[in-house]
């Protein structure tokens, strides 16, 4: 299985003398599912931006392949004026796209909707289905259920563990139960 994340020994912090990472290092495969978990201010979403590239390592490197995301608030990964669909066909091809739409519960005509007039749990599984079909190689996924109510929470994670051939996820939670049910391995932050 090969590498689909490598972060060796980075080091940061947002104040001087302060570091949230200090020599820290992960490797993700394919197949293989991590999650992050820790308090509320320890870096889990930090560590993501990292990745990302949207902050740059004090020390160390951090290299990806191929990635897309699915960020804890819906409403603040989709533009509010152009549907859904326009959104999803921007960044992939849509293709099996109606497999993955039965499997999540939605209804095709859902996707020529507004982003703001879809409830939060539509939306959100939405951004999933949106990030599933670029087809990645790593899969960031930060609080990707707190929209769902718990039976769609296991629902939509089961579909993510289906789908994970091909690629590695990343997963930031609070959930301890969806961490050990999920995860091949936890990191928690401290």
């Amino acid at each position: 299985m090969s590498r689909v994340l490598d972060i060796e020994n980075i080091s940061f912090g947002y104040i001087k003398d302060t570091l949230l990472f200090d020599n820290f290092s992960l490797t993700l495969k394919e197949g293989e599912i991590k999650a992050i978990v820790g308090s509320s201010g320890v870096g889990k979403s930090t560590l993501f931006e990292l990745i990302l590239g949207h902050r740059k390592p004090h020390h160390g490197s951090i290299r990806s392949l191929s990635l897309s995301q699915v960020f804890q608030d819906p409403y603040s990964s989709f533009h509010p004026t152009y549907t859904v669909r326009e959104q999803i066909r921007d960044v992939t091809l849509m293709e099996g796209r109606e497999i993955l739409i039965e499997q999540m519960g939605l209804e095709e005509a859902l996707l020529d909707t507004l982003p703001h007039k879809l409830s939060g749990g539509q939306l959100q599984r939405c951004s999933i289905l949106r990030a599933l079909l670029m087809k990645p190689k790593l899969l960031l996924l930060d609080e990707p259920t707190s929209a769902l109510d718990n039976l769609n929470q296991l629902d939509i994670m089961k579909l993510i563990v289906n789908h994970i051939e091909g690629m590695g996820v990343l997963l930031i939670t609070h959930d301890g139960d969806l961490a050990q049910w999920c995860a091949d391995e936890i990191v928690t932050l401290k």
